[in-house]
């Protein structure tokens, strides 16, 4: 579990995966995008059997995170 002072864009490619956005659990799978809002706490999990394939856009100059776990 992470978050970023920025938006972080998942767009996904391949597979479906389970994202944890703040308090909610949302279930994506391919041509599906996914728009996580600063400072949210988030993570994903690969549902499978397949691989999770995501392109991730850091709305950022540099990349920041805070881990909290």
């Amino acid at each position: 579990l992470h978050m970023h002072p920025y938006c972080e864009i998942f767009i996904i490619r391949t597979g479906t995966g389970l994202f944890t956005v703040g308090d909610r659990q949302i279930e994506a799978s391919a041509g599906q995008i996914l728009i996580v809002p600063p400072n949210t706490p988030h993570k994903f999990t690969n549902l499978g059997p397949g691989p999770l394939e995501t392109i991730d856009i850091h709305e950022n100059g540099s990349f920041v995170t805070e881990w909290l776990e």
